[in-house]
């Protein structure tokens, strides 16, 4: 016979689980807009706007690095067309300064007095575009913004919106005039993956989409920013268990043990991995993390904060293939 204990939380647990379900299935709503608005635009991309929205889901920032024409600025262009919000995007070029982000106090001669004008860092979703043109001082301007949703400018802390989102892109062939991004700005992002060149199929389709003119400029908002904190709040229900957390654990820990790598992923990256996988979970309609959203997610979240050493970036070995040969090594639980 159960105790009075028991049968008195029993009728309490099944409202909880109600509404955690409906947070769950609100999540996927939201996703299947925004995914379907911006497979309208771009054809052929369905894994790189599923990785941007497990970033955006879980209040990530991510790093496009293909060459040009592969429709990075496009699909960042998109996910803000997408979004009901404040958008800005800053074109980054060796002579930006700090405060062409983060903004500058002005004195008013009328007042006498200083007053403090934003830059463009004060919006919700910012397109940092080709930002390895910039020098690493300006660079470093968005450290804290990444990491901490604030910035620091003239002695005051001030606060960003709570959907503050980075997509930066870079091309990764060209070096002159580039500054390659330091590690600690690199950790700073989610995930960092290419586009890709698409199918000769979706390349015809995307020639008779823009016969007379860019799909991008019939887009229409399909979410608002409160509907992105409650795909965040959706995320942070997915369930991981004990034996996942030890696996993603293992798996990043792998990466430190590597010959020929001089730095291995962090626990930030660990942390990442998890978060990614749980969007990732969602997405696939489970409100619990099994080990495949996580192998999925593994490369684009972990290989940019992998720093090799020169022997074996001259063997041409790539920080991609240490984390495949770490999936590779360690088991997923069973």
């Amino acid at each position: 016979m159960r105790s009075p204990a028991v049968r008195q939380a029993a009728p309490q647990d099944a409202p909880a689980a109600a509404d955690a379900e409906a947070l769950l299935s609100a999540g996927r709503a939201v996703h299947a807009r925004l995914r379907d608005n911006l497979a309208a635009v771009l054809r052929g991309q369905d894994q790189a706007i599923r990785w941007l929205l497990a970033a955006l889901a879980v209040g990530g920032h991510v790093l496009l690095e293909d060459v040009p024409g592969t429709g990075k600025t496009t699909l960042a262009k998109a996910l803000a067309r997408s979004i009901h919000g404040r958008f800005k995007r800053v074109q980054f070029t060796p002579d930006l300064m700090p405060s062409d982000i983060l903004g500058v106090s002005v004195y008013d001669p009328a007042e006498h007095a200083f007053h403090f004008r934003p830059g463009p860092v004060f919006t919700q979703i910012l397109l940092a575009d080709e930002i390895n043109r910039a020098s690493p001082r300006t660079q470093a301007a968005l450290l804290e913004a990444m990491g901490e949703a604030q910035v620091s400018v003239d002695g005051e802390l001030r606060p960003l919106d709570a959907l503050f989102f980075v997509i930066a892109t870079q091309n990764p062939i060209e070096l002159h005039g580039t500054y390659p991004l330091p590690e600690a700005q690199m950790d700073r992002f989610a995930l960092r993956f290419g586009l890709g060149y698409i199918g000769a199929e979706a390349e015809a389709a995307l020639l008779h989409d823009q016969r007379s003119g860019h799909p991008l400029e019939q887009l229409l908002p399909c979410a608002s920013a409160d509907d992105i904190l409650a795909l965040r709040a959706a995320v942070q229900r997915v369930r991981v268990a004990e034996p996942l957390r030890r696996y993603i654990v293992a798996l990043v820990a792998a990466t430190r043990e590597r010959e020929g790598v001089a730095l291995g992923a962090s626990p930030r990256a660990s942390l990442t991995l998890m978060k990614i996988g749980q969007a990732l979970a969602l997405f696939d309609g489970l409100d619990y993390l099994p080990p495949e959203p996580v192998r999925e997610a593994a490369v684009p979240v972990i290989a940019h904060r992998l720093g090799l050493d020169p022997a074996a970036r001259y063997a041409g070995r790539q920080a991609a293939d240490v984390v495949q040969e770490c999936l590779a090594e360690v088991p997923p639980p069973a």
